[in-house]
């Protein structure tokens, strides 16, 4: 079965949240395990002593291999964490998602999710790891409710004991089971997911299971029993291939952008030089990390200029795809740390970005107000107004810098939607992989005040939102 299959029949599944959707996390919603990145970090960073961390690891491996106790790994870590403050283990909960957790959501699996949601279905976390591992992704992907591992907490310190069951094996169909009598949950209507062995209980307790990208135990059961199977895409690792093309790209661009540079000091047109430099750089690399740009709506981006163009951020290529669909006559507002960046010198010296301190909001403001007389004077400004760079596709909130200018300069906002920019390039990562980045330009926006600045940003936002779940079809 591909996954076309599979949303075809959450389509014709019926509607409402009387059917549930239940999602294992570690290797069904997430390639890998969560509890390794939590394991690493409690090591590194000595929370735990090293024989406790050594006990800890010879019984996960007996449980996994060699026939022992599945749980007693897991068991030893929680008792390791007695006397712990919960704030600083939901603290790093939340930093491993942004740095480690978050790039390792499956895309299919979000699109299984997104499907069972537009169904009105009764979506649920049901895992055996703990809701610090799985609050964050549960809350990127709309899901609210769980069924999980729950540690022991007393004023505020964890104790070291599980409240209840670990929801491991029998334990997670018996959470889930005991969830849907109290929610009004149909079972026998109702659709479940996961990856391992231990997931055969649970994914009998429903009418609708799937196997996804199955370990060996599972596959067999779900022959035996008929279920459905579907593999999905882990996100690829990085090649020595990618590691090549982004080199070149990187040298094709300082290439590009010093021959239009040299052409304008030659010509004595400098303007015209810094719009042929933009052009020939951003092609080029692009062009040598194989990535090609797919555009809907572009007809819309010559008429509104000089305008203040604002795009959803998720990867370091953004400003290239931006600037490759803008060509020249634009600046860029940047974080002040990005002023020292080598990498980014070339393109401070042709487009002198405004540099913004988000740590001194009264710097921000006077750094922005610089900038309202070069838009008066014709040109555009490239700004995200999301502030950083989001883990993940989910749209952040919008910060208001952009709009206040807008105001200032009566110029009007142009949005530019990004899609699969994450996939290309993923937040932290150094290579660019090959591949199509989806480019949609909405209708500009004019007339900004502050009157209804809250308003005009929400619908905005909202409009992003829509667009990235019901992307346009190509013109």
């Amino acid at each position: 079965m591909n996954l076309a299959d599979q949303l075809a029949r959450i389509e014709q599944a019926p509607k409402g949240p009387s059917v549930g959707a239940f999602f294992d996390l570690d290797g069904t919603l997430v390639a890998g395990y969560t509890a390794t990145a939590f394991f690493r970090e409690q090591v590194t960073g000595r929370h735990v002593d090293p024989t406790t961390a050594l006990r800890s690891l010879i019984a996960a491996v007996d449980g996994t291999f060699l026939g022992g106790s599945p749980i007693k790994g897991s068991q030893l870590a929680f008792a390791a964490l007695a006397g712990k403050d919960e704030s600083l283990l939901a603290d790093l909960g939340e930093r491993l998602f942004r740095t480690q957790i978050a790039g390792t959501i499956r895309a299919e699996a979000r699109d299984l999710v997104r499907a069972h949601q537009r169904a009105g279905h009764t979506v649920v976390v049901s895992s055996a790891a703990t809701r610090y591992q799985i609050g964050p992704v549960a809350r990127d992907l709309g899901i609210e409710d769980l069924i999980c591992t729950e540690l022991e907490v007393h004023e505020g310190l964890l104790t070291g004991a599980i409240r209840g069951r670990m929801r491991w094996g029998r334990e997670k169909a018996s959470g889930v089971r005991a969830y849907a009598r109290t929610h009004g949950v149909d079972l026998s209507h109702s659709f479940a997911y996961g990856n391992g062995t231990e997931d055969i209980d649970f994914l009998a307790t429903v009418g609708q299971p799937t196997a996804l990208s199955p370990d060996t135990g599972l596959s067999d059961a779900a022959a035996r029993f008929g279920w459905p199977v579907l593999r999905l895409s882990d996100p690829p690792p990085s090649t020595l291939a990618g590691s090549v093309r982004t080199l070149l790209a990187l040298n094709g661009m300082n290439v590009a952008a010093m021959t239009g540079a040299a052409w304008g000091l030659l010509t004595g047109d400098r303007r015209r030089g810094v719009n042929a430099a933009t052009a020939l750089a951003t092609d080029s690399a692009l062009k040598l990390a194989g990535v090609h740009l797919r555009i809907t709506g572009l007809e819309r981006l010559a008429a509104a200029r000089p305008g203040i163009v604002v795009a959803n951020h998720q990867s370091s290529i953004d400003p290239v795809v931006i600037a490759a669909i803008l060509r020249g006559d634009f600046t860029a507002v940047a974080k002040k740390e990005a002023k020292y960046d080598p990498r980014a010198l070339l393109g401070s010296l042709l487009l002198d970005p405004v540099y913004i301190d988000r740590g001194n909001s009264e710097q921000a403001r006077a750094s922005l107000d610089a900038v309202a007389d070069r838009i008066r004077s014709g040109t555009s400004l490239m700004i995200f107004p999301e502030g950083t760079r989001s883990p993940t596709p989910v749209l952040g909130p919008f910060r208001k810098g952009a709009f206040h200018l807008a105001v200032a300069t009566g110029a009007p906002v142009i949005p530019i939607v990004l899609r699969n920019t994450g996939e290309i390039m993923p937040r932290g990562a150094r290579t660019i992989r090959a591949g199509t980045i989806d480019v949609h330009v909405l209708e500009p926006r004019y007339h900004w005040s502050t009157e209804n600045m809250a308003d005009e940003v929400a619908s905005l936002h909202a409009e992003f939102v829509e667009t990235l779940a019901h992307w346009p079809e190509e013109a």
